[in-house]
């Protein structure tokens, strides 16, 4: 059950009806939006419809939610959400071009790189300081040194950005330097980072496990709302399958799916989950015709020296067939 309080509902009156739903043995999550507070509460569904909670001051109505995911479903929350990074927008009136290199490997290499990235189109700086990998062995990143890079570069393009947070230890020192946190795929079922980003205040990026269903994907997205952010975009990135032709198998259909249960954006990483260039671009033709509020992809100046990731990442030619494809096909689907 939720209980969405009206706007500009008071402290009090939000802190009252926590207090009655938790006097008889429930919980209750303050989901704080720009105009709204919404109040998951979890318990007996049947005790909770007799306490009289629509009739208390400030509430605007109490709805029961059927599915798991109570905040982040469109049942409970039919109106699309949009959510800003930085004064971008990534919601379903417009098409988001997310870009920039895997890895922070340099200052040049990033600026080179954000350069590239804006110049076709691009509205958010992606860039990895920290970088989960399956080999010990390989490069794990430049950490606070990667985040100082990646703010010089901000302030050098006007790109907001996006990096990767890998431990909820490094939360609150990736949200200083961070216009929005990124969960990859490896930490989709990390739940003690997915709570401590949902209560650090940026929006956040949550990649789909690479063996997460769709439903598990929205239970992760839960656990951040349920921190009280709902500044969550969803991104399908691939998922493990028994092909070996690509790096991952992109279920296309998730965009589809997720946008039927959730009021979150979903956005498409094409990078990550054909793993060449040459599927980049095929790639995005079909997240923006399935719908996709975006797309993230992968850039280098000089992807045969890249330290992570070189084989995916985009050049110069192919950054102009990305900028034209993003400027052609948005619009045949209704979108800026």
């Amino acid at each position: 059950m939720v209980v969405v309080m009206a706007p500009g509902a008071a402290e009090d009156e939000i802190s009252a009806v926590v207090a009655r739903v938790e006097g008889a043995g429930g919980q209750a999550f303050v989901s704080r939006g720009v105009t709204r507070t919404i109040i998951g509460l979890v318990g007996d569904v049947e005790a909770f419809a007799d306490m009289g909670l629509a009739a208390m001051g400030g509430v605007h109505e109490v709805v029961r939610v059927s599915t798991p995911y109570k905040l982040v479903s469109l049942e409970h929350h039919p109106a699309k959400t949009t959510v800003y990074v930085g004064g971008v927008p990534i919601g379903p009136d417009t098409f988001t071009l997310v870009a920039g290199p895997c890895a922070v490997e340099s200052p040049e290499q990033t600026l080179a790189a954000a350069q590239m990235a804006k110049s076709a189109g691009a509205t958010l700086l992606r860039g990895g300081a920290y970088k989960p990998r399956t080999s010990p062995y390989a490069f794990q990143g430049l950490g606070e040194r990667g985040l100082q890079i990646l703010a010089d570069v901000r302030a050098e393009t006007g790109l907001p950005v996006v990096t990767e947070v890998v431990d909820a230890h490094d939360v609150e020192l990736v949200a200083s330097y961070a216009d929005m946190l990124q969960i990859g795929t490896r930490n989709a079922g990390n739940f003690g980072l997915l709570q401590a980003v949902g209560s650090v205040g940026k929006p956040v990026l949550l990649k789909r496990g690479m063996s997460a269903t769709i439903e598990e994907w929205l239970m992760a997205a839960e656990y951040v709302a349920q921190r009280g952010n709902l500044d969550i975009v969803l991104c399908e990135r691939g998922i493990r399958t028994f092909e070996t032709a690509t790096r991952n198998t992109l279920d296309i259909a998730a965009v589809a799916v997720a946008h039927g249960l959730s009021h979150l954006p979903v956005m498409v990483d094409p990078s990550h989950s054909g793993g060449r260039r040459d599927l980049v671009l095929p790639l995005s033709r079909a997240a923006i015709a399935v719908g996709a509020d975006g797309i993230l992809v992968d850039v280098h100046p000089h992807p045969e020296t890249a330290l992570c990731d070189g084989p995916q990442a985009l050049v110069d030619s192919d950054l102009r067939a990305l900028a034209a494809v993003c400027r052609q096909l948005p619009p045949m689907v209704g979108r800026g």
